[in-house]
């Protein structure tokens, strides 16, 4: 009976022992790799997708700035074509309203020449000649075209061009004494100026 109880004490003692040794080895050993629930493989996708949302809209929003500046660039070299186009007509057409006006002063030398020729009449063709001539320096008075004051005047050469000296004791030295071909202004700028001979002392 003794024989029988120390052979089962035996018996319980090396359970134990194994039972221990499989729980260190447990403890020790490899760890079993358990793969990520699907529930986490999917969170992981949303975070990537949130980290490249911004990149996308930044992408989105460099494409819209590129899209407008090729627009304003096209706008800008349009405008420059029709400024262009609008110079050069205007440079063209510049004369055009002189022109206009000076249409019926050139009607009037027309009607005035036909006329002298059937009558024959030269003071009506002198009389018409006149008419016509203050007609045409209205126009050019209206469009800012004066004539230069020259006889009598000091000698100024940014009005009057000197082409002879001559030998006065009536008038002072340097006095324009006589006018070969009228001088303009037109408005503040000289447009032609006198040609005159300017009186010196002997």
């Amino acid at each position: 009976m003794k024989e029988q109880d120390k052979n089962e004490q035996t018996i319980t003692e090396e359970a134990v022992d194994t039972a221990s040794n499989e729980s260190a080895a447990g403890e020790s050993g490899s760890v079993t790799y358990e793969p990520e629930s699907t529930d986490a493989a999917s969170e992981a996708g949303t975070d990537n997708a949130a980290q490249q949302d911004p990149l996308e809209e930044l992408r989105k929003e460099a494409d819209e700035h590129y899209q407008r500046f090729l627009r304003t660039q096209a706008d800008f070299d349009n405008f420059r074509r029709r400024s262009r186009l609008e110079k050069e007509d205007f440079a063209k057409y510049a004369s055009m309203k002189l022109i206009e006006q000076l249409l019926p002063v050139v009607d009037n030398f027309e009607r005035a020449i036909s006329t002298s020729k059937e009558s024959q009449d030269f003071a009506s063709l002198v009389k018409g000649i006149e008419m016509t001539f203050r007609q045409l320096d209205q126009v050019l008075n209206q469009e800012g075209l004066a004539p230069i004051e020259a006889v009598g005047q000091p000698f100024n050469p940014e009005l009057h061009q000197a082409v002879m000296q001559v030998e006065s004791d009536e008038h002072e030295d340097g006095t324009v004494v006589e006018e070969l071909q009228k001088g303009y202004m037109l408005k503040e700028k000289v447009l032609r100026p006198s040609m005159v001979k300017v009186s010196t002392r002997g």
